[in-house]
């Protein structure tokens, strides 16, 4: 059971929802561009236990599905919806681009937050890791698939694709997330905003070398867990968290880049980890 909420601040349209009741959890998920439902499974898991809110955030609807899309943009979100919802300080969990959201919210805001726990993220040194998962999701794809995904990607960042490019593109990656290819479940109905992706993608590259510099100031406690078989290389967490105080890294066994999914419980042993450390 969940409670709907609405942001409209400052010109800025976003909705989410609410479920369970304990320390406050601000869940966000992952793209960028990228629909929210994909979380659902994660957000029931911890709202046993937890206050959990969950927003789509901007480019798809029902939230603003124009921009901009710059990260800044993103991070101010997530201020909007915490002063929503009321909430003074929350913990931020975020997947993927999520988690490298939630890494650039603790270096501007972190007088918001109880801490932050970074899902299989995308780091903040050099480029993140970018490259080395690039190869690797490639690598774990068909020829055939790959050379197809690749072509629509160079599209998207072109700025001439479409949805429907972006989410062909992901569905023939999409086996190439998990441990292996016979353990990944269909991919669910999501929505995607190229835009969104194109112009968000474009900003997190700009703003990787400010984020890098900023990593030694977050003093609130931060926390990753990683799929030991995501093709997001470790060194994307491990080398970031190096440059935080006490920052620590969970690997999960047998886990790739969805960890919940593989390993349920996984999550909320390291959120609960986090939150009573």
């Amino acid at each position: 059971m969940s409670d709907a909420f609405v942001v409209d601040a400052e010109g800025v349209h976003l909705e989410g929802t609410l479920r369970g009741a304990g320390d406050r959890v601000l869940l966000l998920h992952g793209g960028p561009g990228l629909g929210v439902e994909y979380l659902e499974a994660l957000a029931d898991e911890l709202a046993d236990g937890y206050a959990v809110a969950t927003y789509q955030q901007r480019g798809i609807a029902p939230s603003q599905v124009d921009g901009p899309f710059e990260v800044t943009d993103h991070v101010a979100d997530v201020v909007r919806v915490l002063d929503e919802l009321g909430w003074e300080r929350a913990t931020l969990v975020g997947h993927s681009w999520g988690g490298h959201l939630a890494l650039h919210f603790a270096a501007a805001a972190q007088e918001r937050l109880t801490g932050v726990l970074a899902v299989d993220p995308l780091g903040a040194v050099d480029d993140g890791g970018m490259a080395a998962f690039a190869q690797e999701l490639g690598e774990r794809t068909p020829p055939e698939d790959r050379d197809r995904a690749e072509e629509l990607d160079e599209r998207v960042l072109r700025g001439e694709g479409t949805a429907e490019d972006d989410l062909e593109s992901l569905r023939l990656y999409w086996p190439a997330y998990f441990s292996s290819r016979e353990a990944a479940p269909p991919m669910p109905p999501l929505g995607m905003s190229t835009e969104c992706y194109a112009q968000t993608a474009e900003s997190m590259q700009r703003e990787l070398p400010g984020l890098e510099r900023a990593l030694p100031s977050i003093t609130v406690r931060v926390g990753f867990v990683i799929g030991a078989a995501s093709p997001i290389p470790a060194s994307a967490s491990t080398d970031t968290a190096d440059r935080i105080a006490h920052a620590w890294v969970e690997s999960v066994a047998g886990a790739g880049h969805f960890v919940w999914l593989e390993a349920p419980g996984a999550v909320r042993s390291a959120l609960d980890r986090l939150t009573n450390g």
